[in-house]
């Protein structure tokens, strides 16, 4: 009970943070409007062939992600508040805390981006099932990513241009997943083939349990 109370705890602190200031979901939902438009008015993105028009919202979510999901950690470095959470919680409740809260952040604004991408684009849902396999499976891998990467990079010099260079090819083979499961889903229709929803499901738990493994080194230091 004492690590759900700690990892609630954490995690309101940021919703409560982010309620009051909407700093982040403000610029993350500035950005994905912004790139939406510039790839609907100059590649012509609506015109494209439906395979690369319907993995093309994850290069969108990618940047995104990368724009906000590194100030978990390393908010608390800048604010000087990292030491203070020491006193009052373990390592493990801190990441899991963190992650929550990346995962629900990361969750609503994919489901503001596909909203919007499918309204753009044109674009209709074939396979609900692979739709919600990769938007709910999609979003704990990036949000694993960026957590476990924000985490390491969180008591560097320079955090914000590390933090891209070390996510970005993490990122990587789970965008090709995702856009693979999104022909799927919005063209093919169907069930997803397997081998991309295990491949899927592993990425995101290797990278959630490679985080909390590493958090607890930096924590100890």
């Amino acid at each position: 009970m004492s690590w759900i109370r700690s990892t609630y705890t954490i995690l309101m602190k940021d919703l409560r943070i982010e309620l009051r200031t909407r700093f982040a979901f403000n610029m993350v939902l500035a950005f994905v409007a912004a790139s939406m438009l510039l790839v609907l008015f100059t590649l012509r993105a609506d015109q494209l062939e439906p395979g690369p028009k319907s993995g093309l919202v994850w290069i969108i979510i990618l940047f995104a992600a990368l724009s906000a999901l590194s100030r978990s950690f390393i908010s608390e470095t800048d604010k000087k508040t990292f030491d203070l959470l020491r006193i009052y919680a373990n390592g493990t409740n801190v990441y899991s805390g963190k992650l929550i809260y990346n995962y629900l952040f990361t969750l609503l604004i994919n489901l503001t981006t596909f909203a919007g991408y499918i309204f753009l684009m044109n674009l209709s849902i074939q396979s609900w099932t692979a739709f919600l396999i990769m938007l709910l499976v999609g979003t704990a891998g990036l949000s694993g990513v960026a957590t476990m990467t924000a985490a390491v990079v969180s008591q560097a010099d320079r955090k914000g241009a590390i933090f891209s260079v070390l996510s970005i090819p993490l990122f990587m083979p789970l965008v090709l997943l995702l856009a693979d499961i999104s022909k799927t889903a919005f063209v093919d229709g169907g069930a997803a083939s397997l081998n991309n929803i295990t491949a899927l499901v592993g990425f995101a738990g290797v990278t959630i349990t490679s985080g909390i493994l590493l958090f607890d080194f930096i924590w100890e230091e």
